[in-house]
């Protein structure tokens, strides 16, 4: 089990959005992506706000940190624009306060995501003896590899029913967690292969990722319709 004040929350967060321009300010259900993680991240019991940074390049995102309380983490323009190495992108690693030990990222492009189930996966996390965690969602269908061989266990049955599928778990993005130190060893999560993670199980529509433009204008549906107010 960790101790709570080793944990700390990270959310990283630029501008440079090609296939979005600005999606984490554009006006998105009279908000934008990142009022509506940063008003549920200072309503969370798991954590305060005094463990919860962003990390921000640009100045309109430090605006909007302000506005809500939360640590700026002043990021450089070489990590806003790095893509591959995670010491740089994630180069608050070896920066933070030295109390903390983990991280735990919130992605801002799930706005569907809840404040009950990120305490959830903080919660969980901390009384988890593994040194990194991962949102998925449960699947039950039929896949088959780049070959065209049957990934599934059809059960000896013809037909197709998912009924009596076993579940499969596909990465939810949005929820991750990680011991510092392995950053630094250009690890993330675990330092094994194939990864073993504690794999914390969430709702499908939570998971829901804004990354192309067709999903900001469905999301922005699917939250007036369906989020409560965070």
């Amino acid at each position: 089990m960790k101790k709570r004040s080793e944990v700390c929350i990270v959310v990283q967060a630029r501008l440079q959005s090609e296939r979005v321009p600005q999606k984490m300010i554009r006006p998105f259900a009279n908000t934008t992506l990142l009022d509506i993680l940063f008003t549920k991240l200072t309503q969370l019991s798991s954590l305060p706000p005094e463990q919860i940074y962003v990390s921000a390049y640009d100045g309109p995102i430090k605006e909007i940190v302000t506005k809500h309380g939360l640590q700026i983490f002043h990021r450089s323009k070489e990590s806003a624009a790095e893509e591959k190495e995670l010491p740089l992108i994630f180069e608050w690693y070896n920066k933070l306060p030295t109390q903390y030990k983990y991280v735990i990222m919130v992605s801002a492009c799930n706005p569907l995501l809840t404040k009950e189930t990120i305490d959830g996966f903080v919660e969980s996390f901390i009384k988890s003896e593994d040194p990194g965690a991962f949102g998925v969602i449960t699947k039950h269908t039929y896949y088959w590899d780049h070959a065209t061989n049957p990934l599934t266990d059809w059960k000896d049955s013809p037909t197709m029913n998912t009924k009596y599928v076993d579940p499969v778990y596909e990465a939810a993005h949005c929820l991750y967690a990680s011991e510092l130190a392995l950053i630094g060893r250009g690890k993330w999560m675990c330092d094994t292969l194939p990864p073993r993670l504690e794999l914390f199980v969430m709702d499908e529509l939570e998971a829901f990722d804004i990354d192309y433009e067709w999903q900001f204008r469905v999301g922005e549906a699917l939250y007036k319709e369906f989020m409560r107010s965070p």
